[in-house]
């Protein structure tokens, strides 16, 4: 299973969410920091779901860093996150 259908699994399953986008954006940062030949280094997340709803900007990234798993995120060097309730 890729990252982004890592991402993906682990997001729906917490949220349920309404709305959920994973783009990889590794090509864009070719030669920079961080950056691993053959891609999935660098995501944006956008997320849409109710269970975000009266959460502050903190607690949401919080939540979202909490479902994907810290073995996750460790594989991941940049991690973009729009999330809204």
């Amino acid at each position: 299973m890729t990252r982004a259908e890592q991402i993906e699994s682990r997001l729906r399953q917490a949220f349920a969410p309404s709305e959920l986008l994973i783009r990889d954006d590794s090509e864009r940062h070719r030669h920079h920091g961080g950056y691993q030949e053959g891609g999935e280094s660098h995501f944006h997340v956008r997320i849409r779901a109710e269970a975000f709803g009266g959460q502050n900007r903190l607690a949401r990234h919080r939540a979202v860093h909490d479902a994907l798993g810290k073995d996750l995120v460790c594989q991941i060097h940049a991690l973009s996150l729009d999330i809204d309730g």
